[in-house]
């Protein structure tokens, strides 16, 4: 590691390894099941061991990483019965959510999802699916972060690094270069914003427990492993 490099590196604090991290997970860049070896993410951070483990244990805790004794760390890989518990949870939380956003929505924070769902569909266009994965989740945390109701925020913001997680394991391996990929389609969140805009409370619940049905239904649960990633390679660039 160069002396740059090195001294960029010293000044990462435990925040920012943190960030780092799950964004490579929430970008699809660390695949389910990856294990993350401490020796090798001191190494590619360029700190100690014992910066690592604590955000480890902050990404277990939000059951993003798993701890297993004698085994170390690795990427959540998501069962069957715990990617349709996800689902359905929510669809459980996330029209009261909307019907909370529509009771306290300035035409600002319409306009603010308006933003989010066009620079998704950008990014579709573009091809730059990992973005676009990312915003769609954006878009729900936005509904959340509008309606101020704290707790079910935070729950949805658990279960949104849940559901990239899933996708990444059951989505058609296709599924990221198509226009109409399948995580939480631009169409979808449009029809939904229509709903919001007139403020109509039960159509507006009724297209985002469809949404999620649909894209629940898109999942397919027999797919081949994907290739381990280099984790140098990829958090090396600390400067």
């Amino acid at each position: 590691m160069s002396e740059k490099a090195q001294a960029a590196a010293a000044t990462l604090t435990d925040g920012e390894i943190y960030e780092r991290m799950i964004s490579a997970i929430l970008d699809h860049q660390l695949p389910p099941g990856t294990k993350l070896v401490e020796d090798k993410l001191a190494t590619a951070f360029g700190v100690s061991r014992t910066r690592i483990r604590p955000v480890l244990g902050r990404l277990a805790n939000e059951q993003v990483v798993t701890l297993t004794p004698n085994r170390g760390a690795s990427i959540a890989q998501p069962t069957e019965q715990e990617a349709r518990e996800v689902f359905e949870v929510r669809r459980l939380i996330e029209p009261t959510l909307v019907e909370m956003f529509i009771a306290k929505a300035t035409e600002a924070d319409m306009q603010q999802l308006k933003v989010c769902i066009d620079d998704e569909e950008a990014a579709r266009l573009a091809g730059d699916m990992r973005r676009a994965i990312r915003l769609s989740g954006e878009f729900h945390l936005l509904i959340a972060e509008g309606a101020n109701q704290q707790t079910l925020g935070r729950i949805l913001r658990d279960l949104t690094s849940r559901t990239s997680l899933i996708l990444m394991t059951y989505s058609n391996a296709h599924a990221f270069e198509r226009f109409d990929a399948t995580a939480c389609g631009c169409r979808e969140h449009r029809a939904l914003l229509d709903a919001i805009r007139l403020r109509d409370v039960r159509e507006a619940g009724k297209r985002m427990r469809d949404h999620l049905t649909q894209l629940e239904a898109q999942l397919q649960f027999n797919r081949p492993e994907d290739t381990a990633p280099d984790l140098n390679a990829l958090f090396a660039a600390v400067a």
